[in-house]
């Protein structure tokens, strides 16, 4: 899968240096673009950038808070290839709290092949080998629409877990009239991203989607949508 954008990224400022005659100088890395999440408000369908299309190309978002929503800092990187999905949703989680492997790390131990990662498991798995520890657990979300239970476990983990510094990552099943802004209309999307920020007055959660469908890579949805896009599949929280 991939995804466009919205505006809204606040770039690094590069300083110049004096070059003195005689003297080579190499060039500076170009500077990661910065997602600023507070120049926006936090209403489902709000994308927060926008044009960073192309496969591994990466966005940092800095960690933030307000009295009710709160979001991790992360480092966005879209998808290689059009089925790592899983081992780019993957990234993204653990680098909200460690120094990320390449996509393509993650998917040699994922399992993931050219139809994708199998089951959300595998992704439990491999956070928690990365991480160290069983913070990770496989939620099963079989009924669809979910069950009350399951919706009030879907939002007690995105808090719990999100106020303690872990995204979760979410299997998703995108069909026609019922999918996140940008996704094809005319088809039936399955994937894999990260959910790193929720507010709970708009009841809303933010996305990180490492495709770059329709021009967008972060944005927010409403919590009602995101628990009806996980069946029957499951999430790792």
């Amino acid at each position: 899968m991939r995804a466009r954008l919205v505006p809204g990224v606040i770039a690094a400022l590069t300083l110049g240096a004096l070059l003195f005659p005689g003297t080579a100088q190499a060039a500076p890395a170009p500077a990661v673009p910065v997602v600023d999440v507070r120049a926006h408000d936090s209403t489902a369908g709000t994308a927060l950038v926008s044009g960073y299309n192309e496969p591994g190309t990466e966005l940092r978002v800095d960690a933030g808070r307000t009295s009710a929503a709160r979001w991790l800092e992360i480092d966005y990187q879209v998808q290689q290839t059009g089925y790592w999905c899983g081992p780019a949703a993957t990234r993204i989680a653990l680098s909200a709290r460690t120094a990320a492997p390449s996509q393509g790390e993650l998917a040699a131990q994922l399992g993931t092949t050219e139809a994708g990662t199998d089951h959300i498991g595998q992704v439990t798995a491999v956070l928690n080998a990365r991480l160290g520890g069983g913070w990770y657990e496989t939620k099963e979300m079989p009924n669809d629409p979910p069950t009350q239970a399951q919706r009030d476990l879907l939002w007690h983990d995105i808090v719990f877990d999100i106020d303690r510094n872990y995204p979760l990552v979410a299997n998703i099943v995108a069909p026609p009239g019922n999918q996140p802004p940008g996704y094809p209309p005319d088809q039936t999307i399955y994937h894999y991203f990260t959910v790193f920020g929720y507010d709970a007055v708009d009841r809303t959660v933010l996305i990180a989607d490492p495709a770059s469908f329709g021009g967008h890579q972060i944005y927010w949805i409403s919590f009602d949508q995101l628990a009806t896009l996980i069946p029957p599949k499951g999430y790792s929280a």
